[in-house]
């Protein structure tokens, strides 16, 4: 693809300038690998380099921008929604937008690699984290080593939605590189979260994507269907956690899953969705968060989403020891929110209003507006609502603004629902601003214009089921 290699070339002359590069970032798992691999690539090249987290694209960031002392600004996972925008704020900076977001607008003078462009889904296909890596390896070979984090951003944006947990796409060609650099090795196995670092019993309660009723949540049925299977959870005094289970283990374990759901009356073909692709990075020790993709990708979620992107990409950079455990602490805050938010949406049905084609989530008392893309895709990946709505969840921003969530299921997107550009386009008219994927995006609008916006996206998503012949 020309584009990324003019972007490439184009970075690359203007460090030969001195220039000062400032570098904005999303601040979930994607966006904060994307800002480490563009960092470490302009850092081999001997960039003078800022770093700036950037919740969304709106009036007063792009003024940030045209007032900052950088001579050229680099924008990865964000951006490409807002080109119109940039191009009118922001004159007398260098700009690149490295994005796989859904486009609006026309580049002119920004330099725009996103794989829209060229036809490829940058939902499914190609991640923010993964357009960053391009663009690196196209700087230079030496950057075929930071295509682990590139794997770390695709999984963390969901793009591993396929059979088998397969990533597809540009995505697979990146794994390739990793593979053959010996940097990262593809199992078939058992794909449940904390394979690395959590005891068996408690990764099975976890366990939301396939939910797994009378399993998922509750850790005393997990402990005794493993006893059932004759699967010690102990090895002396040390908690085994998956990846110490042989495979005649695991497949015990699949069996007695699914021997439980068929006695419970569910489908035990359930079960078959645990097994699937599993990233492991073979750089990282043994039993740590950052030797599972999936588990990396959550560590530097929680440490954007609680406040401290910095910290992410410490971690993206190569640091470990005492970052890792402050990382891990966060985790664990970051775990106790979520949990927190679920249960008192579970028990407070008030907060639960219901329309005719989603279901919206009031958390403007309660919840933190960096949590509610969480928030929204554990319920809706549970079976809290059914999946023919939409869930969107909503939280008050510190400025009073309306901040949004908003979760599709694969029904909805069959149907043709595409998020990203409904919310893009009724948040512009409301007078805020939006976009995404077609199955996950979010938007921001003023608090005076919240009811007649909601009431708009559910009439607009109506209408894809009055036009839907299944």
């Amino acid at each position: 693809m020309s584009k990324i290699r003019d972007a490439a070339e184009e970075i690359t002359s203007t460090i030969s300038h001195n220039s000062h590069f400032l570098v904005g970032y999303h601040f979930d798992a994607d966006g904060l690998a994307a800002a480490s691999i563009i960092t470490k690539a302009l850092h081999r090249i001997g960039a003078t380099i800022h770093l700036k987290v950037v919740k969304q694209i709106d009036l007063e960031t792009l003024e940030n921008f045209q007032r900052a002392t950088s001579d050229a600004i680099v924008l990865v996972d964000i951006g490409s929604g807002y080109l119109d925008l940039i191009n009118e704020l922001v004159k007398s900076k260098r700009m690149f937008v490295l994005d796989h977001h859904q486009m609006n607008g026309v580049a002119d003078e920004i330099m725009h690699v996103n794989p829209h462009l060229f036809g490829i889904d940058g939902g499914k296909e190609l991640s923010g984290a993964g357009v960053a890596y391009l663009v690196a390896k196209a700087m230079s070979e030496e950057n075929i080593d930071l295509s682990p984090l590139a794997i770390v951003g695709s999984v963390g944006d969901m793009q591993d939605k396929n059979d088998r947990r397969e990533l597809r796409g540009l995505n697979s060609i990146i794994l390739r590189d990793a593979v053959e650099a010996g940097l990262l090795k593809v199992d078939t196995d058992i794909v449940i979260y904390g394979r690395e670092t959590r005891p068996i019993h408690k990764a099975l309660s976890h366990t939301v994507n396939p939910f797994l009723p009378g399993l998922s949540g509750e850790e005393d049925n997990c402990l005794a269907l493993l006893a059932s299977a004759s699967i010690p959870v102990k090895t002396g005094d040390r908690w085994r956690t998956l990846m110490d289970l042989t495979k005649d283990e695991k497949q015990r374990m699949l069996s007695a899953i699914v021997d439980y759901l068929t006695s419970k009356g569910f489908e035990g073909s359930t079960a078959i969705n645990l097994i699937g692709n599993v990233y492991i990075l073979l750089k990282e020790e043994l039993w740590t968060p950052t030797r599972d993709a999936r588990e990396y990708a959550t560590l530097l979620n929680a440490c954007g989403r609680m406040g401290r992107p910095s910290l992410a990409i410490a971690l993206g950079l190569g640091e470990r020891g005492a970052t890792l455990e402050e990382a891990s602490r966060v985790l664990s805050e970051h775990r106790k929110a979520l949990a927190d938010y679920i249960s008192f949406i579970n028990s407070n049905r008030k907060v639960v209003e219901s329309f005719k084609s989603m279901v919206v989530i009031h958390g403007e008392d309660f919840i933190n507006e960096n949590l509610t893309g969480a928030v929204s895709s554990m319920l809706s990946s549970s079976e809290t609502f059914p999946d023919w709505c939409a869930v969107v969840v909503s939280a008050k921003t510190k400025t009073g603004d309306i901040k949004i969530s908003a979760r599709a299921s694969e029904e909805l997107t069959r149907r043709g629902v595409n998020l990203g550009s409904i919310l893009q386009n009724l948040a512009r008219k409301y007078g805020g601003f939006g976009g995404g994927h077609d199955v996950a995006a979010g938007a921001q609008i003023p608090n005076s214009k919240w009811k007649d916006f909601i009431e708009e996206l559910d009439c607009e998503l109506s209408g894809f089921s009055e036009k839907w012949n299944p």
